[in-house]
C-alpha cells in the first residue's frame, strides 16, 4: 500500500485500513485525517480539475465517506424535521438511494445548519448514519433498513451534536451528547435494538459512550460521563491493546473541576476506563490525537491543548509531556506528522507545535486563510484544509512553514465540512454542492 509518510504508531486498527482507496469513516481510514496515495491534485478552481458536481438539496456539515463505488453523505432541511442519508456513485455523482427519518421534537440548533455534524460510518456490509437526537440508524449499501436506535435521548445544547459513529469489529460505539438542559428528554437507560415506541419524555442530562451490536443494534456496554464534547472518540492501538480516546471539557459557564478527569482512554470492547489525564477546561470540539506513544487533545472556545504520554493506568496527568492553558478557538482537528502537531484555528491561523514540547514553530507566520471549521487532511506529504468560504488551503506538511495553493469554488460554495480522499480524488461538501475534485485525464 503506498504511504505518504511515515509516523510511528498511526495507524490505529489494521482492518481500519484494509482498503486505501476507501474513505470510511470520520477522518478516514486511521480517524487522524491520513491517506496513502501520491499524485493528488495540488490546485482547483469551480472549472479546473473538477470530474463532476452535483447539487445538494439541504446543507449539513458532515462529511463524505466512500466505500467501493459509492459515497455516502448526510444532510437535513433547515427545521431539522427530516434528516437524510444519501447514497451517491462515485463514478459520477448521480444518486442512487436517499432515506429520511422524520422527527418532530424540538431539538436546540446552532442557526439552522447543525442537525447533521456527524459523517456516517460505512464498512463492507453496512452504513451507520447517527441524526444526533433523531437517533442511530443502520443501512446496507443498497439502503434497506438493518436497524434503528431511537431511545438514546434528546441532545439539547445550542450547538448542537458533533460526534460521528465509530466502527470497531462487531460494535457501532456512538458518543452521545453534549446533552445541557435540565429538560433534554435524554433517555436513562438504552437497551434495545428497536428502541421506545414514540419519542422520549424529559429526564436529567445524560452524555455517555455506547456501543451496540453492529448486526442488531443491541446494546453492548454504555459507559457515562459528567460533562460532554462534540469530538470524535478516536480508536488507537497501544502496546499492544486497543483503546478509545475520549476527550470531553466543561461548558462555558461551569467552573472546571480539578477533580474531573476530562481527557481519558477506555478498553473499547468493554468501555471500561483506563486512564485520565487532567487539564481540558473548556469546550472540546476537536478529536484526539495520536502518535509515537504520545495522546493529545485541544480545546476551543479559549481552553486549553494537552500532550500526555501513554503507557500508565489510572491518574497519568504527571504523564503530562505538555500543558497550553489556553488557546484560540478551535473547531477542527489537526494531525500528527513526523514530530510535529499541524493545526488551524476558527480564524485561520495555522500552528505547528513540537510533538515532544508544545513548542509552536509557526508563531508569527502571517495567516494563511480565513474562517474555518475544516479539520486537516494529509495526502502525499501535504496538508489539506477546508475554509469556511468553500476554498481550500494546501499547505506543506513541514515544520518550515509554506502555502502551496488556496483553492477557490465561488462566493456562493460555503461549507462547514472536511475534505475526504478516495482513489487519488478530492471529495468536497458545501452548503450547495457535492464535488469530485481529480487530476486524471
Amino acid at each position: 500500500m503506498p504511504r505518504c509518510l511515515t509516523v510511528s504508531a498511526l495507524l490505529t486498527l489494521s482492518a481500519a485500513v484494509a482498503h486505501a482507496d476507501n474513505w470510511p469513516a470520520w477522518r478516514g481510514p486511521t480517524g487522524q485525517g491520513f491517506c496513502f496515495e501520491k499524485n493528488l491534485p495540488v490546485t482547483w478552481s469551480a472549472t479546473e480539475n473538477v470530474k463532476w458536481k452535483v447539487p445538494l438539496a439541504d446543507a449539513g456539515n458532515s462529511t463524505p465517506v466512500i466505500w467501493g463505488d459509492r459515497i455516502f453523505l448526510t444532510q437535513a432541511n433547515k427545521g431539522g424535521t427530516v434528516r437524510s442519508l444519501l447514497c451517491f456513485a462515485r463514478a459520477d455523482g448521480k444518486l442512487l438511494w436517499k432515506k429520511d427519518v422524520e422527527y418532530s421534537r424540538p431539538e436546540t440548533n446552532w442557526g439552522g445548519i447543525t442537525y447533521t455534524n456527524a459523517s456516517a460510518a460505512v464498512d463492507d456490509r453496512c452504513v451507520v448514519a447517527c441524526f444526533a437526537s433523531a437517533g442511530l440508524y443502520c443501512y446496507d449499501h443498497a439502503g434497506k433498513p438493518l436497524w434503528k436506535r431511537t431511545d438514546l435521548g434528546s441532545w439539547q445544547h445550542s450547538f448542537g451534536s458533533g460526534a460521528s459513529p465509530v466502527l470497531y469489529e462487531g460494535l457501532v460505539i456512538m458518543w452521545c451528547g453534549p446533552d445541557a438542559s435540565p429538560a433534554s428528554g435524554g433517555a436513562k437507560g438504552p437497551t434495545g435494538a428497536e428502541g421506545a415506541k414514540g419519542q422520549q419524555g424529559p429526564a436529567s442530562p445524560r452524555n455517555f459512550l455506547i456501543a451496540v451490536n453492529k448486526g442488531t443494534g443491541k446494546t453492548v456496554w454504555e459507559h457515562n460521563e459528567k460533562f460532554g464534547s462534540w469530538s470524535t472518540p478516536l480508536l488507537i492501538n497501544h502496546g499492544g491493546r486497543d483503546q478509545l480516546l475520549l476527550g470531553t471539557g466543561p461548558d462555558a459557564k461551569t467552573k472546571p473541576d480539578p477533580e474531573t478527569n476530562y481527557f481519558k482512554g477506555l478498553d473499547p470492547k468493554t468501555g471500561k476506563e483506563l486512564w485520565f489525564c487532567r487539564g481540558l477546561n473548556s469546550y472540546v470540539y476537536t478529536s484526539p490525537l495520536f502518535a509515537d506513544g504520545v495522546a493529545v487533545q485541544m480545546c476551543g472556545f479559549g481552553g486549553s491543548a494537552l500532550a500526555v504520554k501513554l503507557g500508565g493506568t489510572g491518574d497519568i496527568t504527571r504523564d503530562r509531556l505538555w500543558l497550553h492553558r489556553a488557546n484560540n478557538q478551535r473547531v477542527g482537528s489537526g494531525l500528527i506528522a513526523a514530530g510535529h502537531i499541524y493545526v488551524i484555528d476558527e480564524n485561520g491561523v495555522a500552528h505547528c507545535y513540537e510533538l515532544a514540547t508544545g513548542k509552536d514553530l509557526w508563531k508569527g507566520v502571517k495567516r494563511p486563510g480565513e474562517m474555518t471549521w475544516g479539520s486537516m487532511v494529509h495526502g502525499d506529504g501535504r496538508l489539506y484544509v477546508l475554509l469556511r468560504s468553500g476554498d481550500t488551503l494546501v499547505l506543506n506538511a513541514h515544520p518550515r512553514f509554506e502555502v502551496l495553493a488556496v483553492n477557490q469554488l465561488g462566493a456562493a460554495e460555503q461549507s462547514n465540512s472536511s475534505l475526504a480522499i478516495s482513489d487519488g480524488e478530492i471529495f468536497i461538501r458545501t452548503f450547495r454542492s457535492l464535488w469530485c475534485i481529480s487530476a486524471k485525464k
